[in-house]
């Protein structure tokens, strides 16, 4: 039996598998099977209201999972799927209400890993997966990190190298008739818009608190996530070097300037905001083993290409410094 034959095993037994996606690893279950869904949640430690992403093997199976597909979903799919790309969409009757924290939509997407496409196409029916880390913390984005996360509370983990995109899926909610980008991530505004003919709103560009009151939760969209133990503070790029004290590490996108103080470490992360994007959680997560004080992270650009990127460190500052919970 080879790793994908256990793999479909283990998730029609109700067990938990890792796996590889093309954005960070997934904490994979059947998803409509409740009591493996439970399992998720308990496995994060991860609130039960908080939904989760239904991975799906392609295109096709949408409707299996939506009762309502307007037409954006449909171009949206042919455009960006397999791809990092979640659809937030009317939920069919049957998708356990465990996976959708009790809302009335679902998050769809088809990952661009051949790992996971393998698997799915096995199992033949959806796999709700979470990033498999403890909830809050640094998403995982090689199978070595999923080990550290998580050890004996997943049954598999697929081990698919690391990831190429690095960053969570960009969410887009469909439910409302108004495309909404709710998740920044590697398909960015620009490219949707050029596929619908006008731009999605982002998240919060509302007209009204009631219509805000009605947008969908999805996941990593609370204040404090993909947090490192470590303090991490942003810092403008003009400061960070008069602000780096002995015992911190620095996470910038230049080199270390002359007459930096001794006891710094200084890491240099790429330029560009895909390359950014892919190393930024391999880098956290090491700055966090390191020993350090504190993480400095020089701020990132405030243009539309650095919006995931600008996103997930904004909620990992908020998270840093704190223990986890369970």
């Amino acid at each position: 039996m080879n790793d994908i034959q256990r793999a479909v095993q283990l998730l029609r037994q109700g067990e938990l598998v890792a796996l590889p996606t093309e954005t960070v690893y997934g904490l994979g279950a059947d998803a409509l099977n409740p009591d493996a869904v439970a399992k998720i949640f308990t496995a994060k430690g991860r609130p039960s209201d908080h939904p989760l992403i239904v991975h799906l093997a392609d295109a096709g199976q949408i409707m299996t999972w939506a009762r309502e597909v307007p037409k954006d979903a449909i171009a949206l799919a042919r455009a960006f799927w397999p791809g990092p790309l979640t659809l937030i969409l009317k939920k069919d009757e049957s998708v356990p209400d465990l996976v959708t924290g009790g809302q009335d939509t679902v998050g769809l997407r088809v990952p661009d890993h051949p790992v996971a496409l393998e698997l799915l196409r096995a199992f033949g029916s959806g796999v709700a997966a979470p990033s498999a880390n403890r909830f809050g913390r640094i998403s995982p984005t090689t199978a070595d990190h999923v080990r550290q996360e998580l050890g004996s509370r997943v049954a598999l983990i697929l081990d698919g190298g690391a990831c190429k995109v690095g960053l969570e899926s960009t969410i887009v909610d469909l439910s409302r008739g108004v495309p909404v980008i709710l998740r920044p991530g590697a398909i960015g505004a620009d490219e949707i818009a050029r596929v619908l003919g006008r731009r999605p709103r982002l998240r919060g560009e509302v007209e009204s608190a009631v219509e805000e009151g009605a947008t969908p939760r999805v996941s990593g969209a609370l204040a404090a996530h993909y947090a490192p133990r470590t303090p991490l503070e942003l810092v403008a790029t003009d400061a960070l070097a008069a602000q780096a004290r002995p015992g911190d590490a620095v996470l910038a996108r230049c080199a270390a300037p002359a007459g930096l103080a001794d006891g710094v470490t200084w890491v240099q992360a790429p330029a560009d905001p895909a390359g950014y994007g892919h190393d930024l959680y391999a880098c956290l997560r090491s700055l966090d083993e390191s020993g350090a004080a504190r993480i400095l992270v020089e701020a990132p650009p405030a243009s539309p290409d650095w919006a995931a990127v600008a996103d997930r460190l904004g909620r990992a500052a908020v998270g840093s410094g704190e223990d986890d919970e369970t």
